[in-house]
């Protein structure tokens, strides 16, 4: 590694110059060939994806994404003439724009107008799928749609490209949150020294630029859906600054510890940047530990966020020591340089707070230990009722059009209009027809069912499908309970008859895919615990401390979908975050964050425990051990972590519920890792069971292959003060 680093030092025009050529190349090809993103939630196999097919196959019309104008009566009723020629003029209008094929008029056959006649649904055809509308053209529809906004008419959109635009709005506030939050803290972690606290945010953005290019270019060979660039911003941000942070931290303690520029640089990639790589690493087989998950949908998840971290990565090990390089003395503040020139060194002073803090645990360990459990068990206890899903429009912010405009179709024609269950069937004779028929007759009396609109047969004649409106909304439990009993009426097959009947919509899609990840997350689950399990094995030659390592990761995760539980499926946050209604959590979400939490985790766990396995190979004595790992790693983990969680916080205030369930669940997960876990609990928990740390049977000790983390910034073995009473071989 130090060869690498000095390499990096001396060649370092040539690096910039590399990262610069990457970042705008990649950027021109992607702006070239343009992004192809693939927003499908089917799963192979499914129900819901077989009637999909059929729809898609016999109802060709249908192609592209429907957006909905919802219009609301202020005073009388939309059947008056006023109401009419606004109403009528306005949907003119929008039926004259470039990527609208057709617009079913509120008082025409396709619209629909509710009972007391103050609510009404214009349906929006356009000519392609919303993630292949530009938002310009969706900004425009819904300009075009509000100029008959007024105090007689309330108008409020809904759909997917509305969605979109709504999104991409809220997703880069996030990112600026992000990065201001990063900045601010690496400002006073480095103590105010400008240079060195945006050296971090530079090479993690330059990275993530690239990355991202990179990624559009990929749409085109693999499915990556639209939202998930902004996911691997969020993890990349975090990890990219927490790396850089190790680097340059490492760095600054070498100058002003007299050492040359290129030395401490060198110093530092040989030390930290061990770190760095086991972190990039671990978190980049994780995330691709996804694909043992077999759902095709969250492969271009896997890939592209492990792509753009581990550009990161190599960012951190490449291009941050080239910066630091050009740089010398500057990441320095001047009166540290005036310092340095007197006096020749500065050595930072830690302090002996971490000293203190280790020995206390050593003295009483099981009170904290169980004092720290608990706390993890109160917060992970909302876990029991979790439940996932795929959130819907509910859950937007209340100001937003398209929370606005479900809530006004709840309002007039019922929860569940905004989530209808489509009810298809191949049919292939008037027999055909007629067990089909009588099918949708039955659903009519289902407990659940609100009603029923009468069958359509396609154009060709060989299929049919009828809408089932469920008396509750889209995402809650009660209907799914709903599709299962449906689905459970579904007539079996009989002899001579093509009949084939499935449910599906997106609803029922949404249904079924939260369904098949629940069912394979506790396989994932297993194979990354196993993947941890092997590695702390191979590293620290014992059996107890990676099952310690696994259930803590375990614990972590618990607590992450706890704190998500209670905050959006309870609503206990609701007033506090500013989303709509309170909601199950994105089914994707749990996966994708606990592939990251166990990279973290894994890192921080062998960055503490390393140390302690360091000084018991040289003394021995488990109680020497674990208090000199804790005093000389605490302050290190605590301020690499808070980087993370101020990062991740910062994106639970942009406004989209899914970078907030991604925010929240990931700070409370690194809080209670760094602060209770790591701090408390793993020391605390390795005091009570002593020399039992480091067993490990001979037999299997001679199988195991050798593999040696060197930990990053850590002294040489020295003089300790241990608590009076402690002998040199003692617990």
């Amino acid at each position: 590694m130090a060869s690498f680093a000095r390499w990096c030092l001396v060649h370092r025009k040539a690096v910039l110059a590399v990262w610069l050529v990457a970042l705008i190349g990649f950027f021109a090809v992607g702006q070239l060939v343009g992004a192809s993103y693939s927003n499908s939630d089917s799963m192979p196999g499914t129900d819901s994806t077989q009637a999909q097919q059929v729809l898609s196959t016999h109802f060709p019309a249908q192609a592209g994404d429907s957006e909905q104008i919802v219009v609301q009566a202020s005073h009388g009723t939309l059947r008056s003439p006023a109401a009419q020629t606004a109403v009528t003029s306005m949907l003119a209008r929008v039926s004259k724009l470039p990527d609208v094929r057709s617009v079913a008029s509120l008082f025409g056959p396709g619209g629909q107008i509710s009972r007391d006649g103050t609510i009404g649904l214009a349906t929006v055809n356009l000519n392609a799928q919303a993630q292949d509308i530009p938002n310009s053209a969706v900004t425009t529809l819904i300009s075009t749609a509000k100029s008959a906004d007024s105090p007689m008419l309330n108008v409020q959109l809904g759909g997917a490209a509305i969605e979109n635009v709504a999104a991409d709005g809220g997703n880069y506030t996030s990112v600026m949150l992000g990065i201001v939050a990063a900045l601010v803290v690496l400002f006073f972690a480095f103590r105010r020294s400008v240079l060195a606290a945006v050296l971090p945010l530079i090479s993690a953005l330059v990275a993530i630029g690239a990355g991202l290019s990179i990624v559009t270019i990929l749409t085109h060979a693999i499915a990556v859906a639209s939202w998930v660039p902004y996911v691997a911003v969020i993890v990349s941000l975090g990890v990219g600054v927490d790396y850089a942070l190790f680097i340059v931290s490492r760095h600054r303690s070498g100058l002003l510890a007299g050492q040359t520029p290129e030395d401490a640089a060198v110093t530092a990639l040989n030390t930290s940047g061990r770190a760095v790589l086991l972190a990039g690493l671990t978190v980049c087989v994780a995330l691709l530990g996804l694909f043992a998950l077999q759902v095709s949908s969250l492969y271009g998840v896997a890939v592209t966020v492990a792509l753009v971290v581990g550009l990161t990565m190599v960012a951190s090990l490449t291009l941050l020591p080239a910066m630091l390089g050009f740089l010398g003395l500057k990441v320095l503040r001047r009166a540290e340089r005036r310092m340095l020139v007197q006096q020749g060194r500065q050595v930072e002073q830690t302090g002996t707070f971490w000293l203190r803090w280790a020995e206390g645990l050593g003295r009483r360990p099981a009170i904290p230990a169980v004092l720290s459990l608990a706390v993890i068990a109160v917060l992970a206890i909302p876990v029991l009722s979790f439940r996932t899903g795929l959130l819907d429009s509910s859950t937007n912010p209340a100001s937003s059009t398209s929370y606005q405009a479900y809530q006004l179709l709840a309002k007039g024609f019922g929860p569940g209009f905004n989530g209808p269950l489509d009810v298809v069937g191949q049919v292939n004779s008037p027999a055909d027809q007629a067990r089909f028929g009588a099918f949708v007759a039955s659903a009519r009396t289902q407990p659940g069912v609100a009603g029923v609109l009468s069958p359509v047969l396609s154009p060709d004649g060989k299929a049919e499908v009828a809408e089932v409106f469920p008396t509750t909304g889209p995402q809650e439990a009660a209907t799914t309970t709903t599709l299962d009993r449906l689905r459970a009426g579904v007539p079996q097959a009989e002899a001579g008859s093509t009949l084939a009947i499935h449910i599906g919509g997106t609803t029922a899609i949404n249904q079924d895919y939260s369904a098949v990840l629940s069912s394979k997350l506790p396989q994932f689950l297993a194979v990354v615990i196993g993947l941890s399990f092997l590695l702390l094995l191979v590293v620290f030659r014992s059996l107890l401390i990676p099952l310690t390592a696994s259930i803590l990761n375990l614990l972590s995760f618990g607590v992450a979908l706890g704190v998500m539980t209670a905050a959006f499926q309870f609503g206990w946050g609701k007033s506090l975050l500013g989303f709509g209604a309170a909601g199950p959590i994105e089914s994707w979400i749990p996966a994708l964050m606990f592939a990251v939490l166990f990279g973290l985790s894994t890192d921080y766990e062998v960055f503490l425990v390393s140390r302690m396995h360091e000084e018991w190979t040289l003394t021995g004595d488990n109680k020497r051990a674990v208090v000199r790992g804790q005093a000389e790693t605490g302050r290190v983990i605590t301020a690499a972590s808070m980087i993370m969680i101020l990062v991740f916080a910062a994106f639970i205030y942009g406004g989209v519920i899914t970078n907030q369930q991604i925010g929240l669940g990931f700070a409370a997960a690194i809080f209670v890792d760094a602060y209770i876990a790591r701090t408390v609990l793993v020391p605390s928990v390795m005091h009570l069971l002593g020399r039992a740390n480091w067993w490990l049977p001979a037999w299997l000790d001679r199988r195991l292959p050798r593999l040696h983390v060197e930990p990053a910034e850590l002294a040489p073995a020295g003089p300790l003060r241990l608590p009076t009473g402690v002998g040199p071989h003692g617990q």
